[in-house]
């Protein structure tokens, strides 16, 4: 054989080879992601170090797609018309001029009662102090006279409603390590939200001494048990609220991480199909 007729030949083989493969069936695509917005840019606590972190928790799960917004006032109902789910890891440091303003504000509000999610994360419940809809919305909220926590420490999460897409399958009892355990919030009233977890917030380990804003609420009795995770309904949205995950340290221990993406996809869809690690599922 020839050079040529070598080359011919290897030529023949090459677009012989290339049909096959173009005729080969695509693989299957999997389902859309669900688009995530992050609400962020102002806060009491250190947003610059847990948002990337929420981020990946969301984006490694395999199940979404997630955007960062750093300044939210001016947005319209354009600006949230592509997400699935929106997630509040904002606080306005109660002051006026960093309040998300009247047509920010109605966006939100609008976007969650056509049927879309919503998530609270942590700090975000004492943001907004007087925004009546906003207290709906998230039920419990830190307030003046409302509000504190005990020294960090380790505690155990009580799952209250075993059968609920975000908290089904999960161990009745769930180890957190050195976070906050949130106390005497400002609720709405019962039957407006849903308590899906709770943690016992134990009076006697509290420090009067100390200033982490307890400000000496009353306490009666050696201890309570809190809501830590629970859901309300807004119009036609789900919202999610999680009290967990106090700083960059909290938000990568393995309990947070499960609820905040487990309810992040029901508030998205109303249900959940991410699984829960062996090592957190019940029997």
């Amino acid at each position: 054989m020839t050079t040529r007729h070598f080359l011919y030949a290897a030529l023949g083989l090459s677009l012989l080879a290339g049909q096959v493969f173009a005729q080969a069936p695509a693989a299957p695509a999997g389902p859309p992601k669900l688009q995530v917005l992050i609400i962020t840019g102002q806060h009491g606590h250190d947003w610059k170090a847990t948002t990337p972190y929420l981020k990946q928790a969301l984006e490694d799960t395999g199940r979404f797609e997630v955007r960062v917004m750093e300044e939210f006032r001016g947005a319209t109902a354009e600006t949230l018309a592509p997400y699935d789910v929106v997630i509040d890891h904002y606080m306005d440091r109660n002051t006026p001029n960093l309040r998300w303003g009247a047509q920010a504000e109605k966006a939100l509000l609008d976007y969650v009662r056509s049927g879309k999610g919503l998530v609270v994360y942590h700090f975000a419940l004492a943001s907004f102090n007087g925004w009546t809809e906003f207290e709906k919305i998230s039920a419990g909220n830190w307030r003046p006279g409302n509000g504190h926590h005990s020294v960090r420490h380790d505690y155990t999460v009580k799952i209250t409603d075993t059968e609920h897409p975000i908290t089904k399958g999960l161990k009745t009892t769930l180890p957190v390590m050195n976070d906050e355990l949130y106390a005497n919030l400002k609720w709405q009233p019962q039957g407006t939200y849903h308590v899906l977890a709770t943690a016992y917030d134990d009076h006697t380990i509290y420090d009067e001494r100390a200033s982490d804003a307890r400000a000496k609420q009353p306490m009666t009795g050696n201890g309570v048990d809190e809501p830590m995770l629970w859901t309300t309904q807004y119009g036609q949205g789900r919202v999610y609220i999680n009290a967990l995950g106090h700083d960059f340290s909290a938000v990568q221990e393995q309990v947070f991480k499960v609820t905040f993406t487990r309810g992040v996809e029901w508030a998205a869809t109303g249900n959940v199909t991410l699984k829960i690690p062996p090592e957190l599922a019940g029997k």
